[in-house]
């Protein structure tokens, strides 16, 4: 199953790299050293949590096209890549955006979307799904891929991991500020305790911060798959698109963009899916056609 956290192997390398850049600058001393400075520590929450979020976003495309091999196609002489290149452009054109870059890349049924900015965005489908769809299906996932970043979704997604980053790191130093001067009564500097508590509290409350960013990205799904719907004219197409990838094996899209792609894996941990149920996506649709 893609599991849920926005460019999670990108905001998850530069967050521990930022905080081991801030534990070799003493930061943490500074913070705690002769009582919590709670203003500082504001300040350093709103670094480490955005700071993470905003490069994995400006890396995105980069970081996508080399985790899954995607392949620019805009300029391609291919009677396929021309088709793919113009439907992404009538739907960029219809949703008042510009042109994304266009890519391919082999693999299982999927496609995705990301890019920083809505007029500079890349749409990216795999062989396997123009392979086992008609073009009118195909069509649709495109307008979804589409529908995303006219709706700035990468965006929205990373503010609201920023936000979940940001609690993260100031609620975890807190208590561990608390455990190393009042339940270990710790008098000098930083102790082992407050190392200890906030590690521990960073994974945990990690966890939450996914379920939270997962039911955020769940709706924007909704929305896409609307979107589309909207771009195609009618909602069957949608439909159908879904219906198809219901009974394919998406396979596994890398971390980095998993929660980008058109369709994802169900399981026991559905509160961190990044999508929703197939058959919950395409009553929607069906329920707007009414």
């Amino acid at each position: 199953m893609k599991r849920i956290l926005l460019f999670v192997g990108t905001n998850f390398a530069v967050m521990v790299v930022l905080g081991l850049v801030a534990n070799l600058l003493g930061v943490n001393r500074y913070l705690v050293g002769s009582g919590l400075n709670v203003t500082a520590l504001m300040g350093f929450s709103l670094l480490m949590g955005f700071g993470g979020a905003t490069i994995s976003l400006l890396l995105s495309k980069t970081m996508a096209k080399a985790s899954t091999g995607a392949q620019v196609i805009n300029d391609s002489p291919d009677a396929t890549h021309r088709w793919l290149v113009s439907t992404v452009q009538g739907f960029a054109t219809k949703a008042g955006i510009g042109m994304p870059e266009v890519a391919i890349y082999e693999g299982a049924p999927n496609a995705f979307a990301t890019g920083a900015f809505k007029n500079s965005a890349l749409v990216a489908v795999s062989t396997g799904l123009l392979q086992s769809m008609t073009r009118e299906e195909a069509e649709a996932v495109i307008g979804h891929e589409v529908a995303h970043v006219a709706n700035g979704d990468m965006v929205t997604m990373t503010l609201i991991q920023g936000v979940m980053n940001t609690f993260v790191v100031f609620i975890s130093r807190v208590v561990g500020y608390f455990v190393d001067r009042v339940v270990l009564r710790n008098e000098r500097g930083v102790g082992i305790g407050y190392m200890i508590t906030t590690v521990v509290m960073d994974m945990l409350l990690g966890v939450v911060a996914a379920m939270i960013v997962a039911w955020f990205s769940r709706h924007r799904e909704f929305r896409a798959d609307a979107g589309a719907a909207q771009l195609m004219g009618r909602p069957q197409p949608m439909i159908n698109a879904l219906a198809r990838l219901g009974g394919l094996d998406p396979g596994e899209l890398p971390k980095t963009v998993a929660t980008l792609g058109i369709s994802s894996r169900g399981g026991m941990m559905a509160l961190f899916a990044s999508h929703p149920p197939m058959e919950d996506r395409i009553r929607a649709l069906q329920q707007g056609q009414r």
